[in-house]
């Protein structure tokens, strides 16, 4: 087990979220950043859907009650063991009894943390991520705190022996404090006029510090629109809906699952890692519109790459 010492800032337990229940209205939840959440688990040897911690600004404390396998990818919080900073994106074998910590955020938003043989808590509705709001999913529908301790599942082959596996860092996304991501027109872009869409995809936006896990609010100028509100419709992740007031919210991973406003566009799977390591009050972000051809494009590129980049 893990045993949660300090539960930090914002920690949770995710996987890659709980899908076929958005019909129900339960959102798919899930790692924020996929990317880094599925090079964590490689490096372990976990399949991609195991279970691991998301660990958001500020760190947790955490024991390792037995020896185990572990990996830090995401946002740089000086991760340690035993007081010792420690490499990130590559596995770290933990001896029984150390402990694991972070010393303090240097850049970035969330980090992930992966464990060899996943984190066992029980599944609900198909998955182990934490649904905040619902209060259900990870360990008990809630943020760790201290005391909990965490289950993980079996390994196997000798953990010291499989410690040092890297993932190559020139091949990570163009992680940034002020990232410029891709996005597609639409599906509503036709509510907009010329100088409504002009604004969005010529505007560098400062992303609010009411942000969340929901949705990531934009500050800037207002984007003009045609029509205040439509009948509600599905909205898939990325999706950039632009309330009445004109300040755009890009939708993240437990967005809800329809909504009324107009959406301009849509982000690209392949670039919501750039936006899940933007810190809420300080970061700014670009939109580049693209078509449906280059995001298909771009997704593909990303699942080679975390397919073939292992060293």
């Amino acid at each position: 087990m893990l045993e949660v010492l300090d539960g930090g800032w914002l920690t949770t337990v995710q996987d890659l979220g709980r899908t076929g229940y958005e019909r129900y209205g339960i959102p798919v939840s899930g790692a924020m950043d996929i990317f880094a959440f599925r090079v964590a688990n490689g490096l372990v040897g976990n399949p991609p859907s195991a279970a691991g911690l998301e660990i958001t600004l500020a760190g947790p404390v955490l024991a390792a009650t037995v020896p185990c396998l572990i990996a830090v990818t995401g946002a740089d919080l000086t991760f340690q063991v035993d007081g010792r900073e420690m490499p990130m994106w590559m596995s770290v074998f933990v001896r029984r009894g150390s402990v694991i910590s972070f010393g303090g955020r240097r850049w970035g938003c969330r980090a992930y943390l992966a464990v060899a043989g996943g984190i066992e808590v029980p599944p609900v509705l198909g998955s182990r991520s934490t649904y905040l709001p619902g209060r259900f999913g990870g360990w008990e529908g809630r943020a760790l705190r201290a005391g909990d301790r965490l289950p993980t599942g079996p390994v196997s082959g000798h953990l010291p022996e499989q410690a040092g596996r890297r993932f190559p860092l020139h091949r990570l996304p163009a992680y940034s404090d002020c990232p410029t991501v891709r996005a597609v027109s639409g599906p509503q872009d036709d509510h907009f006029p010329p100088e409504g869409l002009e604004t969005f995809f010529g505007t560098e936006y400062r992303i609010s510090p009411t942000s969340d896990r929901m949705g990531y609010r934009l500050e800037g100028p207002p984007v003009a629109r045609r029509r205040a509100e439509i009948i509600s419709d599905g909205v898939p992740p990325g999706a950039v809906q632009v309330p009445p007031d004109g300040q755009p919210i890009v939708m993240m991973a437990d967005h809800q699952t329809t909504g009324g406003y107009p959406k301009i566009a849509t982000v690209i799977t392949a670039d919501l890692p750039l936006l899940a390591q933007c810190v809420p009050g300080e970061s700014r972000v670009r939109f580049a519109a693209v078509d449906v051809a280059e995001a298909q494009r771009r997704y593909r590129q990303m699942m080679e790459m975390l397919e073939r980049s292992w060293e």
